[in-house]
């Protein structure tokens, strides 16, 4: 029989039940547990659920962006170049001899005239011996007289006559000489023109084609640019074109093609050409860079748009057509649907679309590149930049 263990009088007996109680509260512990981890799965899950369905049935805001009429105009078919002004008739003056400067006809940027005198070098020495160059001559001309007069008369032989004849020649061409040297001491403008800043002054020695001036005839003026090989077939000369320079951005020139050069350049695969512009206020300058549009003598029917509206990628390039639609609730609105183009000529800020565009659609002129296919649109054409056929740059 197993011993019972009493209690000494006066304390409490033993609890013999302690394991169970320990056991039951620890069930009670986790089947609490597990009801808080199946709750908060509850709500989780029907939290994600509100969630699912809230994204299912999100639409999301349309994108404001400007938009712009694809617009049917004739345009003039243009061969677009750069170039460089050239004067008609250039030189840099110079001396042909030597000599000393004794006078200067011109001011520097100053109007010159065919002929006006515009140095004069020392010819004193050249005057000197002409004088009596003059009295040679005219002594052998008096000389070849009496001889003459003789020779009728049987009075002299033929070789006296010719001895005569012979050194009045020589007289006059030394007197011819001297007066080509004083001439050629005298340096006169070849041509009408703007003459430059001068580069010799009073009392210098110049030598033999030493510079004095540059001189530069301004109306009219060459303007001469390079265009690719495939223009051949589309210029000739006698076309029209169109200049402008930088300098003078409000303003343009107009003058004619007057010569294609017969051979392409090798390393470019261009072709030289060259424009007659009129001048006649003498603002083109020979050495400046122009803008050059050689323009064809008929026009075309073609689709422009802003360039902006136009998505250029290597796979084709596309623009987003705005059209009209009506979303999942019923309510009318605008959708982008992007379509792919053919781009033609561009023109300042508008290009030609060859296909893919008919006159009288809207497209996307601002904005297009946040888009997607299909995507809803609000129009808003208050901040839509100004679109020119011909931009001019401002500087602020």
């Amino acid at each position: 029989m197993p011993a019972t263990v009493t209690a000494p009088p006066g304390e409490a007996q033993p609890h013999t039940t302690r394991p169970a109680g320990r056991r039951k509260r620890w069930v009670i512990g986790i089947l609490l547990l597990l009801g808080v981890i199946v709750l908060l799965a509850g709500v989780k899950a029907a939290q994600i659920g509100a969630m699912i369905d809230a994204g299912a049935a999100f639409v999301p805001p349309p994108e404001a962006v400007t938009s712009a009429r694809a617009e049917a105009a004739e345009w003039q078919a243009t061969r677009s170049a750069v170039g460089t002004v050239l004067a008609v008739r250039g030189v840099t003056l110079g001396a042909e001899l030597s000599g000393i400067v004794r006078e200067i006809g011109f001011e520097d940027g100053a109007r010159v005239k065919k002929g006006q005198v515009l140095v004069r070098l020392d010819t004193s020495s050249e005057e000197a011996q002409l004088t009596g160059a003059l009295a040679d001559a005219e002594l052998a001309r008096l000389t070849r007289a009496r001889a003459q007069t003789l020779h009728a008369q049987g009075a002299n032989t033929q070789s006296e006559l010719e001895s005569a004849q012979a050194r009045a020649i020589q007289a006059e061409a030394a007197v011819a000489n001297l007066r080509a040297v004083i001439a050629k001491k005298v340096i006169r403008a070849p041509f009408d023109g703007r003459i430059g800043i001068r580069q010799v002054e009073l009392g210098q020695v110049v030598s033999p084609g030493g510079p004095i001036a540059s001189l530069q005839s301004m109306d009219p003026v060459h303007v001469e640019f390079l265009l690719p090989q495939q223009s051949l077939s589309e210029v000739k000369a006698g076309q029209k074109v169109r200049v402008r320079v930088d300098v003078f951005p409000q303003d343009t020139w107009e003058g004619q093609l007057t010569t294609i050069n017969p051979e392409v350049e090798l390393s470019t695969r261009n072709v030289r050409m060259r424009a007659t512009v009129p001048n006649p206020d003498g603002r083109l300058v020979p050495g400046m860079f122009a803008n050059i549009d050689v323009l064809a003598e008929g026009t075309s029917q073609v689709v422009a748009i802003p360039a902006t509206a136009v998505l250029f990628a290597p796979y084709g390039d596309s623009v987003y057509v705005i059209q009209e639609a009506r979303d999942a609730a019923g309510k009318p609105g605008l959708v982008a649907q992007q379509r792919f183009v053919r781009l033609g000529e561009r023109r300042g800020d508008f290009i030609a679309v060859a296909s893919g565009l008919k006159p009288g659609e809207t497209v996307v002129s601002n904005g297009a590149f946040k888009l997607r296919n299909g995507a809803a649109v609000i129009v808003n054409n208050s901040l839509a930049p100004r679109v020119e056929s011909a931009p001019q740059p401002v500087d602020r």
